[in-house]
Order: C-alpha cells, then structure tokens, then sequence
C-alpha cells in the first residue's frame, strides 16, 4: 500500500519547504509531488479519495522512505477534521513539527499573506482581523493533539533555529529519527525554500494575465527591464514591518504560556531557548 511512512506536519514559514527540500534529494526517500498535499486537512482535497492520495507515492522504490510535508496539517482551529483523517488510515506515522520564534514566524506568515493579497498594508490591523496569525504559532497547542494521538516518541520536535545553527547535526538527528538506514547530509548549494523576504504581492488576474509563457515574452519584448523592475519593486516588501510594542507585548505574552505547554511536551529541548529569546529575563 502506497501510503507515507512520516509526514512534515508544520508549522507554517518554518523552514519546512527547506527541509523537505534537502530530504527529497537524499537517497532512499521519496517526496511527493505537490511539496504539500494538504489531503487531510482540506476538505476539497480530502474528497478527492485515498486512491488518490495513494498514488502520490506510487513513484517510490520498494524500499524508500515515503513522506510528505503539509502545513496545513497544524493550523487549528482553521483545518479541525485533519487528525481524525490522518487517524483513520495511518496507524502510526513519524511526524516532524518544525518550529521557529514565533514572533518571527507572524511577522513571516502576514508577509506571506500580504504578498498573495490577503492582508492590506497595516500590519496591526492583520493581526487583529485575522487571529490565525497568532494561533499558528501556539506550538505546544498545535502539537498536543498529535502527541495525544500517536506518543510522544512518534514527533520530533526541530526548528529553524536549529537547522541555522548546524545543519548537518539537526538534519542526521531528523535522518535518525525517519530510521534511514545511512547518515543523511546537508547539501549547502540547495537553497533556502518559500523565502519571505523574496514575496512579491500578486496582482489581480495574475496567472491570466501575467503567469503565463505568452504574457511572460510579450512582456520581455516590450517593456525594458528598467520599467520591469522598477514595477517589481514597487510590489516586494524591503523591510519586514514593525509591530506596535503595545501588540508585540500581548503577542508574546500568549506565546510564553503556550511555551509552558510546548516545555511540558518536549523538556529541556534547545528550541525552547533558541526559539523564545523574550523569555529570557
């Protein structure tokens, strides 16, 4: 039966396109392709049958390791049926739960929903109209029902912090854990995935009018490059924007008694210091 033998289950711009990435290039592992399915998190998705979800792995070798790396399979409350799917037909899955500070990680995900037009040009007021921002980064509450489901040696716990840090070190520790048979390695020339700071915002009609191969020549025949670009850089984000002390403040204070949580989850592990530097007195 063509189903995966782990999946990267989040959180969202948290380095998991990176590390996906790097696993889908080592041997004896085998990602699927789309990167994220999202089949038991969206409902649309989930229609579609376990025939099809089967045969995104149907390219796999006998004896690889099969994955797969959806976000959405941690955003509560937004995807609630996504465990009891997972449940019902995966007994018992490895699972990677990527993290990083979670005040970098918002600031991330309103630049990521900035750029696909979800969010106007107020960063505070994204925060307040659009909850989701902050409960993705809630990552003891994220993680509990998974750990509730599966155990506690079924998840691992990795962050970006980490993956920074020591590539090679984090990533044989994530090899280890999957149970690959030969110690993985970091390949340096891959580059980072689904960076923030590189999102340009979508227009309207875009893969109309613009994402397109014939759009694309007429629009490098006809306009020069100095206008292209000039264009470009008017719809990319330069700085990443500034949260309002008064809004950071009550952001991390949800953050540090989620922390709590994560900490009773996984004690003394590096990503409690490394992720949460507001912590720190």
């Amino acid at each position: 039966m063509a189903l995966p033998d782990f999946l990267i289950i989040g959180a969202m711009k948290c380095g998991t396109s990176t590390l996906q990435a790097q696993l889908a290039h080592q041997p004896g592992v085998f990602m699927t392709t789309p990167k994220e399915p999202n089949y038991f998190s969206d409902d649309a998705v989930f229609a579609k049958g376990q025939a099809w979800y089967k045969a995104l792995f149907a390219g796999a070798a006998p004896d690889d390791l099969k994955g797969e790396a959806s976000t959405h399979y941690t955003k509560l409350p937004t995807y609630p049926e996504t465990l009891d799917r997972m449940r019902s037909i995966l007994t018992a899955p490895r699972l990677v739960y990527m993290i990083r500070d979670p005040m970098t990680r918002a600031v991330s995900h309103y630049i990521h929903g900035w750029s696909e037009g979800h969010f106007g040009d107020d960063a505070t007021d994204a925060f307040h109209q659009a909850p989701e921002i902050a409960e993705y980064g809630c990552y003891g509450m994220q993680i509990a029902p998974f750990i509730d489901a599966y155990g506690s040696d079924r998840v691992l716990l990795t962050s970006l912090e980490q993956l920074n840090a020591d590539p090679e070190a984090e990533f044989q520790r994530v090899g280890r854990f999957l149970g690959l048979p030969k110690a993985v390695e970091w390949i340096h020339e891959l580059p980072a995935q689904n960076v923030s700071a590189s999102r340009v915002r979508s227009l309207p009609l875009q893969g109309l009018l613009i994402d397109n191969p014939v759009a694309t020549a007429l629009r490098r025949a006809l306009v020069p490059k100095s206008i292209r670009s000039r264009v470009r850089a008017r719809r990319t984000l330069t700085e990443r924007p500034e949260i309002p002390a008064d809004l950071r403040a009550r952001l991390e204070s949800r953050f540090l008694e989620d922390r709590a949580q994560l900490a009773q989850q996984f004690p003394d592990h590096p990503a409690l210091d490394l992720c949460y530097p507001f912590a720190r007195p």
